[in-house]
């Protein structure tokens, strides 16, 4: 043991004596991002590697003033350079494109060769939104081919029952039509069910508000998983504890969402409770799912108070699920915030750079948001849109109920990735097309590197998007005739293969009053949303001419139709309040 120690004493002193200068340095991307993990080589070390730390930087010491570095981590150039030991380096990598298209501008739709428009930016009350510019009406001769992401994000929809709950006007960049649509479930519509094939019917109507145009309907249907067969979770719950959250609609209310989620989990599942407040702390180690006294244990010791580190929370979540990784199986970071975060990097870009630099680890991520007041919208949907995930408003428990109960395969388990669905119009048959939502942010709308990025589709989700479409004279005569050919583009999560699939749609308009009465609850819905806008569009359709529409489609048997009703009636008092007599 001795003859050990004095080996071990010898190397060190001869490796004090033989290295005569420290090199110091940070590592970069472009973009001015420290690099955490890089591999770093020197020539006169030989293969023995160093590594960057958490901030970027590194220190090593050497024996020559001038040596050769070697820089190498995924998704960036290789670096090699010579170097000055002797001075404080600063070192940038560069991306590769794949990696570079990460950090691009994502649109939610978009007309090929077709510039943008510019739009108007809106906030209220400290809330934040995400500013949005409306899609316009499109010539089918000059610019046939247009597309849109396929999301399963909800948040617009609960978001309006909020304000209308408490007599408010509704913000206008807070509505999304088609995260309103997607908040309702179309699946009946479809005549075919999959576990590996999405599906996609359609029907053509009259317009209600433009009764010279028309509507086209696009329901998707995303593959169903057998719930035998489903793979083992690896969640890590990420939960804001923060001062902000202690009212009885945040914290509490999350509380009793995640014990919903708990009941559904299984031996084989792993959980991950961090929290963040005042700091990061871990709430509960990795636990097997059906240890549900535990983790409910944990969820009920929490308590609100201080500041909002959620930078800092967000990457320590991503390192407890990276440890926690489970191979071909859904792993996972549900955040559960206000949004407001106040420490750390708390700007949309900062935080849309540093959650872009995790979509690449095979771990999705889904925004639970809560509050009202300071509740910030955009930061979860830059979030969501860059972290591969999902986007949800919970503001009462039955929300909760549906979202990770009823919807729980939805929610929490993809099936598709970097979804889109590109359409080419025949000019032949239309004179003019405008998508209905799928509105882009102006900064991205007006950005030339800006690309249209699929979603995440969760397991068995229905999809409704709508165009209006203005046809070409005497369309009687183009009855049966080609109106659109369609191409659904998707990966699948596990082996990250590209897949397509084809569509056709021909001219056959019905009127609306004739087909099945989801349709027109679908136009009901998706015009509520376009009047709360102020869309130059509907601008001759009244909210009483809504609710009549409305009244006539909805499912007297479903609950969250009926709650759609009272929307509109709430909407009416809102917006066009009686006036009282003096």
């Amino acid at each position: 043991m001795k003859k050990v120690i004095w080996v071990i004493v010898c190397c060190i002193a001869f490796q004090s004596s033989y290295s005569q200068f420290y090199l110091r340095g940070e590592i970069k991307d472009e973009r001015g991002r420290l690099l955490e993990g890089v591999r770093i080589n020197l020539v006169s070390k030989g293969s023995f590697p160093f590594f960057s730390g958490n901030s970027g930087t590194f220190g090593i010491p050497v024996s020559d003033a001038i040596d050769t570095i070697l820089l190498s981590i995924d998704g960036y150039e290789t670096l090699r350079t010579k170097i000055d030991t002797r001075k404080f380096q600063l070192l940038q990598m560069k991306m590769l494109p794949t990696t570079a298209h990460l950090y691009n501008k994502k649109l939610s739709s978009l007309t090929t060769n077709l510039k943008a428009e510019k739009g108007n930016f809106f906030s209220v009350l400290g809330e934040s939104y995400s500013n949005l510019t409306e899609n316009i009406f499109i010539n089918a001769d000059k610019y046939p081919e247009t597309g849109f992401a396929l999301n399963i994000d909800k948040a617009s929809y609960s978001n309006i029952r909020r304000f209308l709950s408490n007599e408010m006007f509704v913000p206008t960049d807070a509505i999304r039509i088609e995260e309103m649509l997607n908040y309702f479930d179309f699946s009946k519509l479809s005549n075919h069910h999959s576990n590996t094939q999405f599906n996609c019917s359609y029907q053509l109507t009259t317009c209600p508000w433009e009764k010279d145009n028309r509507l086209l309907f696009l329901n998707i249907t995303a593959p169903k998983l057998n719930l035998d067969n489903i793979p083992a979770s690896n969640l890590v719950f990420l939960i804001d504890v923060s001062g902000s959250m202690d009212k009885p609609n945040r914290l509490p209310l999350l509380q009793s969402a995640f014990k919903l989620l708990t009941e559904n989990l299984r031996e084989k599942d792993t959980i991950t409770i961090v929290t963040y407040g005042g700091g990061v702390g871990i709430a509960l180690q990795p636990t097997a799912g059906n240890n549900k006294k535990k983790i409910n244990e944990a969820i009920d010791s929490l308590t609100a108070s201080g500041d909002t580190p959620g930078e800092g929370a967000i990457r320590i979540a991503y390192e407890h699920a990276k440890r926690s990784f489970i191979s071909k199986g859904n792993n996972r970071v549900i955040i559960a915030t206000d949004g407001d975060f106040n420490v750390g990097q708390t700007t949309e870009k900062e935080l849309e750079d540093m959650i872009s630099a995790y979509k690449q680890t095979g771990i999705y991520l889904t925004c639970l948001g809560v509050g009202m007041g300071n509740y910030k919208d955009s930061k979860l949907e830059v979030l969501t849109k860059k972290g591969n995930g999902n986007f949800a408003y919970i503001d009462n428990l039955q929300e909760a109920q549906k979202v990770l109960v009823t919807e729980f395969t939805q929610t929490v388990y993809a099936v598709a990735n970097n979804a889109f669905l590109k359409i080419e119009f025949s000019p032949n048959t239309i004179e003019e097309y405008r998508l209905i939502g799928f509105d882009n942010k102006i900064n991205a709308s007006n950005d030339s590197t800006s690309e249209l990025e699929g979603g995440e589709v969760g397991s068995g989700h229905s999809m409704m998007a709508l165009f209006e479409i203005k046809p070409l004279p005497n369309d009687s005569l183009l009855r049966h005739k080609p109106l659109a050919s369609l191409a659904l583009q998707f990966k699948t999560p596990v082996t990250d293969s590209s897949f397509k699939q084809y569509f056709t749609v021909k001219y056959d308009p019905v009127e609306i009053e004739e087909v099945d009465t989801a349709y027109r609850f679908a136009a009901s819905v998706a015009v509520f949303g376009s009047v709360l806008k102020h869309s130059v569009f509907t601008k001759k359709y009244s909210l009483e001419d809504i609710l009549v529409l409305a009244k006539s489609a909805v499912n007297k048997e479903d609950a969250l139709q009926k709650e759609f009703l009272s929307m509109i009636e709430k909407a009416i008092k809102v917006y066009k309040p009686i006036k009282r007599k003096k």
